[in-house]
């Protein structure tokens, strides 16, 4: 983005996912850091009358700031395409891949990225007996930010089978994804503009890396950069930018990762790759942008530049 060009960004956020308070806080953030690089704002919190919201603006560009369902998974980045206006992060085909736990493994296991081997369960037959020996992990096939997922072990007090009463992600969804659980550590690379950044390791301070530890200041500490090997970092950046190539992202994406540091290489493994990672004061992205010599206010700007010399992020 030239310095001397101001544009007119639209930023939508909010809407009526789970993660819509880590959304809003994204936006803001985003917001007034186009205002105070003086770009004129106009604020969307995402409701049934979008569409018409957004045309009524004319923006140059929308600054996508939405997490979940159905900002994240193709359904606004296909009703902009519609609209013809430019809009940050990553196009529908990739959003509607990579939302998806299961297409994300299709896409990339067979380009050579590890992730654990897991199945779609159906909740009801959870209640029989386990999917796969404890302990395992329960998630959401299509929902971001750790929410509604549940690792059970055998001191777990799920029961066994898991009982109908137990609080867990089987009460919330029909079918979810059974993943064997790694033991180890939680690491996460963002990538802008084709380039990995960085890892980082997250160390929470009681339970794991759930969205509460994400997003209550002081749940999680942040080791930036990661104290790992010099050849797992360079792994993990190496399978960050191959997923985020692979699915075909555009902006910014984040790539998380669990390492059993007993294994070696052989215990990295990705979980997910984010393709609309948050944007708060506490999130990732911009903590390892900072490390790497990149402001708040120059990363907005990027994801808002190559957005527009992509025309929308079509893909």
């Amino acid at each position: 983005m030239t310095e001397t060009r101001k544009y007119h960004v639209a930023v939508l956020m909010g809407g009526w996912a789970n993660e819509r308070p880590v959304s809003l806080m994204s936006g803001e953030g985003v917001a007034k850091a186009l205002e105070a690089r003086g770009h004129r704002v106009t604020r969307i919190d995402m409701d049934r009358q979008v569409a018409a919201r957004i045309a009524e603006a004319a923006p140059d560009v929308v600054f996508n700031a939405l997490h979940g369902v159905p900002g994240e998974d193709g359904t606004v980045q296909g009703m902009l395409d519609l609209m013809g206006i430019p809009y940050t992060h990553s196009g529908l085909v990739t959003s509607v891949i990579a939302i998806d736990k299961e297409l994300t493994k299709q896409a990339l296991v067979p380009a050579g990225i590890p992730m654990p081997k897991g199945k779609i369960v159906e909740s009801e037959s959870l209640y029989q007996g386990d999917p796969m020996p404890r302990p395992y992990v329960l998630k959401p096939v299509n929902e971001g930010s750790s929410v509604g997922v549940a690792i059970v072990t055998d001191e777990s007090n799920y029961g066994n089978p898991i009982r109908r009463d137990a609080a867990g992600p089987w009460q919330e969804f029909n079918s979810l994804l059974a993943e064997p659980f790694i033991r180890g550590r939680e690491l996460t690379t963002a990538v802008i503009g084709g380039r990995a950044l960085t890892v980082t390791e997250l160390v929470p301070k009681s339970g794991f890396y759930d969205f509460d530890a994400k997003y209550t200041d002081g749940m999680t500490e942040h080791v930036c950069p990661a104290q790992i090997p010099d050849n797992i970092a360079a792994l993990c950046m190496d399978y960050a930018l191959r997923a985020h190539r692979v699915l075909g992202c555009k902006g910014t994406s984040r790539t998380d990762f669990r390492w059993d540091d007993e294994r070696g290489e052989d215990g990295l493994f990705v979980l997910e790759t984010n393709t609309q990672p948050g944007m708060t004061p506490l999130s990732l992205v911009p903590e390892q942008a900072k490390h790497c010599g990149m402001s708040y206010e120059d990363l907005v700007e990027e994801i808002v530049a190559e957005a527009l010399k992509d025309h929308g992020g079509q893909g």
